[in-house]
């Protein structure tokens, strides 16, 4: 997942460097030059009671910046109004860069009391830039006279960006209007908020504890250690504790054959937020989805959905349907399938006649074990974390030339954090890259990649990137180290390929760096097609204690298991992202209906199996109510549709480390956001993609 930052303005560049010292304000390290290596922040050196000053500091700073570019006598041109606004508030982008990043990857009680007073301050400040009159007055002049200013590509994308960015923001709207939407806005960053924190609590409060070691039968010794560990730390020691994080839940459903305690844990799962208590969502969705449609409303357009959507490769939401409906059908008769013979399979046990949805995780892996002599226990040897990690790097460097080196005596935000420097071919700085692997209290749930600074020039040269990958991995048990599961191998591949995209990014203008919704996964979703080849599998699987290389009986299992499974993944992915279109192309008021109701109201219009939920439910999807993919959790399947015609680019020649292809690919993505994507893509390929290689890799037959 590409981390989309709470802050709303246009130009969203994180830039580390700017004259900040004459400001002073003693001890406050956002308010002085960054000494530190790579222009890293001083994370040791910032505490909770800097924010606030530095964000106010900014705010009168970029408020001063506008003011100049509005009120300034000269004639508009595409520097002094387009240039000059796409780099205004480095000083408070800066400081945010910090400050939503450690709110999602380090929560303390202290930020999270900050959210919402500095959530209302940045609403209420994006707003009064994107309604200002007099600057979108020039932004019009310059954009009304684009054919007659001889224009390059690059500038022409910005000019039109910017343009567009306060058009769908409210800048041709009445003053009464302009006035309803800074009310809809502030109520909505508020809400959003709520919705993480009400998210990250339910993940803290929730432990399955176990105290009878029998209740932990099936288990492998790996999973059972950790519980204990995590027992140990909550002042538990002798008894085994199991959360809602993915690495602890994932096992536990896989293996544990106490069935009763399946439930308990699953349901605390899809239940999260959903209690009726202080930290319930329904509410709190509900507002979002009210309040997205009414500004979605008072824009000109029918739906969020139809307001979102536009602004992507899709353009429409007819797309967006069309492309759920064709893999929908096929997806749901695997999976049917997939119940089928689960079900057959619980029955011959003597469990019982009916497969609930705690047991598919349970009898699935038996499946596997039975048809493909597979399980994550076996292969988890084979992927220790430092592996898979120099595979990673092993082939960046093969694919782009670049390398990275660890980098010591560097500010990091948490202790587990590790650091590395990537330098490229001719050995030259490329940028950072923070990694932070394993779950704690207060960071969120899944894996993200994000920026404490994107990369953009000053003065004509590159400012170097500091990008980061957060996850929810496996610990380290004992003497055992960290050992990744197949998914989790694949979620590392996934959030590198966000970091190379940021690493490689080289556009000439602050504001070009990001691309559509629905085109940034592809550099993610690509890297995961190298994940399980077998000429990779080779390079980088090797057994944490022998070295041995991952044996060629096992390559085969996995890939003759490719397709494993694949209609009940398609379709609780599938089943979520209808849900979060649904939603957000409502074109009618929720008010004083059940949100519950709702939901299963439009999963039993598809008729969606009653053993798969869909991936995220509504109380808990802060993809698309706290992270900046409303009406856009599609996106990783138009992506999909993208890298699977884009890793075909390489089988067609035989080598998936082909050169010459990936050079063409570091192309697309060093060029950024500063294309239209449908032409970055046409121009590595030469065609638009192909939807049927998608087909094959989930085995899926389309109605012709």
């Amino acid at each position: 997942m590409k981390k989309i930052l709470l802050m709303a303005a246009f130009a969203g560049v994180l830039l580390g460097s700017g004259s900040c010292g004459r400001f002073g304000n003693g001890d406050n390290p956002f308010f002085s030059e960054w000494d530190t290596p790579f222009g890293i922040p001083p994370f040791e050196k910032i505490y909770a009671r800097h924010y606030l000053p530095a964000v106010r500091e900014g705010i009168r700073q970029e408020r001063r910046e506008i003011k100049k570019i509005a009120d300034s006598p000269e004639e508009p041109t595409f520097d002094n109004v387009i240039s000059a606004y796409a780099g205004t508030g480095k000083f408070l982008k800066r400081t945010l860069a910090v400050f939503e990043n450690l709110c999602a990857a380090d929560m303390t009680d202290s930020l999270q009391r900050l959210q919402p007073e500095i959530q209302s301050l940045l609403t209420r400040h994006n707003n009064d830039i994107m309604l200002n009159k007099k600057l979108f007055a020039r932004i019009k002049q310059v954009y009304d006279s684009r054919e007659t200013l001889a224009l390059d590509a690059q500038q022409m994308r910005l000019l039109e960006k910017v343009y567009r960015s306060f058009v769908r923001n409210g800048a041709e709207l009445s003053e009464a209007d302009q006035e309803k939407l800074r009310n809809i806005d502030e109520r909505l960053a508020g809400f959003e908020i709520v919705f993480a924190n009400n998210l990250l609590k339910e993940m803290e409060n929730f432990k399955l504890v176990v105290d009878d070691e029998s209740d932990l039968s099936g288990l492998p010794a790996s999973v059972r250690e950790t519980a204990a560990a995590a027992a140990k730390a909550a002042g538990m020691e002798g008894k085994w504790v199991f959360t809602l994080d993915k690495p602890s839940l994932i096992p536990f459903m896989q293996y544990a054959d106490n069935a009763g305690l399946r439930k308990r844990l699953y349901e605390g799962y899809l239940t999260r937020c959903n209690h009726d208590d202080e930290y319930d969502n329904k509410g709190v969705a509900d507002s979002l989805i009210t309040l997205r449609r009414e500004r979605a409303c008072l824009l000109g357009y029918d739906s969020h959905a139809d307001y979102v959507v536009e602004n992507r490769m899709a353009k429409t939401r007819r797309a967006v349907y069309s492309l759920l409906n064709k893999l929908w059908v096929p997806a749901m008769i695997n999976a049917n399938r997939e119940r089928d013979v689960l079900q057959e399979m619980k029955a011959r046990s003597g469990a019982g006649d009916t497969l609930e949805m705690w047991d598919w995780w349970y009898y699935a892996e038996k499946l596997r074990k039975a048809e493909y002599d597979l399980d994550d226990e076996t292969l988890r040897p084979y992927f220790p974390l430092e592996g898979v990690r120099d595979g990673i790097f092993k082939l960046v460097d093969t694919l782009y030339g670049i390398t990275f080196r660890p980098v010591a005596d560097v500010p990091v935000y948490h202790e587990e954090c590790r650091t590395y420097e990537a330098l490229d071919r001719d050995g030259s700085h490329l940028g950072v890259i923070i990694m932070d692997f394993f779950p704690r209290k207060g960071k969120g749930v899944g894996a993200w990649c994000t920026t404490f600074r994107e990369q953009t020039y000053e003065n004509g040269v590159r400012v170097a990137p500091v990008t980061s990958i957060v996850c929810n991995f496996t610990r380290p048990s004992g003497d055992t180290p960290a050992l990744l599961s197949l998914d989790e191998v694949n979620t590392f591949f996934h959030e590198f390929g966000h970091a190379v995209h940021n690493l490689v990014s080289d556009v000439r203008y602050e504001g070009l760096q990001h691309v559509a919704l629905d085109f940034v996964e592809l550099p993610s979703q690509i890297m995961e097609n190298w994940s399980v080849a077998p000429e990779m599998l080779k390079l980088y699987a090797r057994h944490y204690r022998t070295g041995e290389v991952i044996p060629d009986v096992l390559i085969e299992k996995v890939k003759k298991s490719a397709l494993f499974n694949q209609g009940f993944l398609s379709t609780e992915y599938l089943a979520a992202a209808y849900l979060d279109m649904d939603y957000h192309a409502l074109q009618e008021s929720l008010a004083g209906r059940n949100l519950n109701e709702i939901e299963n109201y439009f999963l039993e219009g598809r008729m969606i199996t009653p053993q798969v939920a869909p991936r995220y439910r509504t109380t808990y999807f802060q993809h698309i109510f706290a992270g900046g993919y409303s009406a856009g959790y599609y996106s990783y399947i138009w992506s999909e549709v993208l890298d699977a015609d884009a890793f075909q680019a390489f089988e067609e020649t035989g080598n998936i480390f082909d050169p010459t292809v990936a050079r063409k690919f570091r192309t697309l993505l060093e060029k950024g956001g500063s294309e239209d994507e449908g032409q970055l893509y046409r121009e590595f390929r030469g065609k638009d993609p192909d939807i049927e290689y998608l087909i094959q890799r989930r085995g899926l037959t389309l109605e012709r």
